[in-house]
């Protein structure tokens, strides 16, 4: 399998169409998205609008290269000061006073001087000084990577396109000549979302990535997009992607290709009677989901599959959404399931948040970061459904395609809880959109009887394996789930319509 500039599986797809080749930016999920780097010695540009993260992506370009690749870089400063770059950067963990003095990273600071800026009106202002200063900067350093952050700082002072039109193409002339890979930014028209201030950088440019930061439902959202690409395929549509403490993570929906392995290998649920209804417990590179209103089980179901985890010598990660890890460690203990040993003994993380906490895209990387660094067997989300509070259907759906994606690619065993509004029947599951997404379907529900209210229990889906098709009643005892005979002589049960049969 191949392996990212971390060492860690990559989703890039290999294009054999690239009659252009591509430089790797590094740059977690970009990759993935230009099918294997942006198009070598040429230039790019970045678009954005206002605080999008144009800055950013430019200088983890430059630090990517000499960190992963051995590749010096140069960064022209138009807009901040570099001694402002050096300040915002230290966050990310980006050494660049240090690679200053190794003489792998150099600043040229194109701000305009006064005596600049009187020539700027009378007409008469070119870029020639510039491009030599860009020039010694590169073969001083032995640079294979440059970035110009922004264009627009200086090109709205130009008097016309016209000149706007020169003096990129003799910018861009002069880095082709010199071998390097660049990164241009530059600002979006206000309320146009494709066209850039001046409306001809793209012609002097052989890709184009557009960055966005727009309102969401509960939070803005930001998007990544490959508008353009010469000589080869791309990804194309809008991708999620988020900037964290490492910088930008770019989250490439169905990025991965269907080609993992799969096995026949069987791992218990936790329950001897659950997995007697699958035919012998969950595929090793399954992922489930419990469903079932509040209060039907669905947190026990998880307990029972983290204690299976355990009992087999396995590890398992839990990401709890709802509940705080305190309350989780207690409602386990009165199932008989002793979360904090299973923590001493190094087979269980837990790590709880407020899905309101973070955006979705940067639970993804957190999550993705979690599973490098822990590599469990088994991850359970509870619940997945509290991630709707913060994001609309579409988003949401993103969310879980990119999650079940990246636990397949690792085959890790999944277990998802979702919570339904329903109390009865099960409409609620498939108008999810997240059904389709998973291997089985464990349904929870309250069954009314003539006697009082009872739990029952089914199987609804099991991708590659037959399964007990009939809804079973359960109870909840201080010793966890007991299944039970089938619920006898009623019909209706699924669709919230019990009745004698």
């Amino acid at each position: 399998m191949n392996s990212d500039s971390n060492g860690h599986p990559s989703d890039i797809v290999a294009d054999s169409a690239n009659n252009i080749p591509r430089l790797p930016t590094g740059i977690p999920g970009v990759d993935a998205l230009t099918f294997g780097g942006v198009p070598r010695s040429r230039p790019t540009l970045v678009c954005g609008t206002s605080a999008s993260g144009k800055t950013v992506f430019s200088v983890q370009f430059l630090a990517c290269g000499i960190q992963h690749y051995d590749e010096p870089g140069v960064f022209v400063a138009f807009e901040e000061t570099p001694q402002d770059i050096r300040e915002n950067m230290a966050g990310f963990g980006w050494k660049i006073p240090q690679w200053e003095q190794d003489g792998t990273w150099k600043f040229v600071d194109a701000g305009l001087l006064p005596d600049e800026e009187e020539h700027l009106v009378n007409g008469d202002f070119n870029l020639e000084g510039l491009r030599t200063r860009i020039r010694h900067a590169v073969e001083s350093s032995g640079a294979k990577r440059v970035a110009l952050d922004s264009l627009a700082a200086i090109f709205t002072r130009f008097p016309n396109p016209g000149v706007v039109r020169r003096e990129l193409f003799r910018m861009t002339s002069v880095l082709k000549e010199l071998g390097v890979t660049s990164l241009l930014t530059t600002e979006l028209l206000q309320g146009d979302e494709t066209t850039t201030r001046f409306e001809v950088e793209e012609y002097v440019a052989d890709a184009v990535i557009v960055l966005r930061n727009r309102p969401s439902v509960a939070r803005r959202r930001r998007t990544i997009e490959v508008l353009k690409l010469r000589g080869g395929q791309h990804k194309t549509g809008e991708h999620a992607f988020s900037i964290t403490a490492n910088g930008v993570h770019a989250i490439p929906v169905g990025s991965m290709a269907l080609t993992q392995p799969s096995t026949d290998r069987r791992i218990t649920s936790g329950s001897a009677e659950l997995d007697k209804m699958c035919s012998g417990g969950f595929f090793q590179d399954s992922v489930s989901i419990v469903s079932g209103a509040t209060g039907t089980g669905k947190t026990l179901t998880a307990m029972q599959f983290l204690k299976g985890a355990a009992d087999s010598g396995e590890r398992a990660l839990f990401l709890g959404f709802e509940e705080s890890r305190p309350q989780l460690i207690r409602n386990a203990k009165s199932w008989g399931i002793d979360l904090e040993r299973m923590e001493d003994d190094g087979q269980l993380q837990i790590h709880c948040k407020l899905p309101e906490s973070v955006s979705l895209e940067h639970h993804h990387v957190e999550i993705r970061q979690l599973l490098d660094e822990f590599e469990p067997h088994r991850l359970v989300v509870d619940s997945i459904t509290a991630m709707k509070r913060v994001s609309d259907e579409e988003y949401y759906r993103d969310f879980v395609l990119g999650l079940t994606s990246l636990i397949k690619q690792r085959q890790v065993a999944g277990l998802y809880t979702s919570t339904t509004d329903e109390l009865y029947g099960v409409a609620t599951v498939t108008e999810q959109n997240i059904s389709t997404l998973t291997d089985a379907i464990i349904l929870l529900r309250y069954v009314e009887e003539p006697a009082g209210v009872a739990r029952g229990i089914t199987v609804l889906k099991m991708r590659g394996s037959g399964h007990d098709k009939s809804v079973r009643r359960f109870e909840i005892t201080s010793e966890g789930m007991h299944i039970q005979e089938p619920f006898n002589h009623m019909s209706g049960i699924l669709g919230g319509r019990d009745a004698d049969a």
